[in-house]
C-alpha cells in the first residue's frame, strides 16, 4: 500500500516504520501485503458469499482498504487456526461458517431472488442487520453467529498493514518503544489525525 493522500492520517504508511521492528516481526507483517493465497477452504459459492459478507462487515464495499479479508479468513479455516474455543451451542467454526453462508444465500433468494453475493449492497445490508437484530436465526443463536463473523472479520482486517496505515497505527512498539505517553501526545514517527472532531464510526468519519 502506498501512503494515502486523503483520510484521517494523510501521507502515513506504516511500512515505512518496518526498519524499526525486529526482523521476525517485520517479515511476518510485510508478508501480509503480498498476493492473497488461493482459497482452500470455501467452495466457489461460499467464497462469493463470504467476500460479500466480510466486505459489508468491514466497510470495504464503498471504500476498499485493499485487505483480502475473505482469503485471510479462508486461510485460517483451512489451517484449523480457530480462536481455540467455541460456544457449546454452535458447530465448530469451519462448519458454522459453511452453514451460515448457506443461510445467507437462502435469505437472499427469499428476499430478492438471487444468492447473497449477487444481491444489491442495500439488500445485503438488510439481511445482515436482520441477523444482528435477531435472537435466533435458522435454528442458531443469532448473537453467536454475529460473534463468529465479527471475530474473524476484525482479526483479519486489523492484522493487515493497510488497516494500520488507515488508522495511523505505527506498528509494534518493540524494540523501539514509546516515550510520549498520554492522550494527544505523539511520537515523532506518528501522524496527527487530520479530522479529530469527526466520529470515526459515524457517517461523517
Amino acid at each position: 500500500m502506498t501512503a494515502r493522500a486523503t483520510g484521517r492520517f494523510p501521507g502515513f504508511d506504516v511500512l515505512a516504520q518496518s526498519r524499526h521492528w525486529d526482523q521476525v516481526t517485520a517479515d511476518l507483517i510485510t508478508a501480509r501485503t503480498g498476493p492473497a493465497p488461493a482459497p482452500r477452504f470455501f467452495t466457489g459459492a461460499e467464497q462469493a458469499a463470504a467476500a460479500a459478507l466480510l466486505n459489508q462487515l468491514t466497510g470495504q464495499c464503498d471504500e476498499p482498504l485493499g485487505v483480502p479479508v475473505m482469503e485471510m479468513v479462508d486461510a485460517r479455516l483451512a489451517a484449523g487456526e480457530t480462536d481455540g474455543w467455541r460456544y457449546d451451542d454452535m458447530p465448530e467454526d469451519g462448519q458454522a461458517w459453511r452453514d451460515t453462508l448457506g443461510y445467507l444465500d437462502e435469505d437472499a433468494k427469499d428476499r430478492c431472488g438471487s444468492g447473497f453475493a449477487d444481491a444489491s449492497k442495500q439488500d445485503q445490508a438488510v439481511i445482515i442487520q436482520a441477523v444482528q437484530d435477531a435472537k435466533e436465526w435458522h435454528g442458531m443463536p443469532a448473537p453467536r453467529v454475529w460473534s463468529l463473523w465479527t471475530r474473524y472479520a476484525c482479526t483479519a482486517v486489523y492484522s493487515h498493514p493497510d488497516a494500520w496505515s488507515e488508522m495511523g497505527f505505527p506498528g509494534p512498539a518493540y524494540p523501539r518503544g514509546y516515550k510520549n505517553a498520554g492522550v494527544g501526545k505523539l511520537e515523532a514517527f506518528e501522524v496527527q489525525d487530520a479530522r479529530p472532531a469527526e466520529d470515526p464510526v459515524g457517517d461523517d468519519g
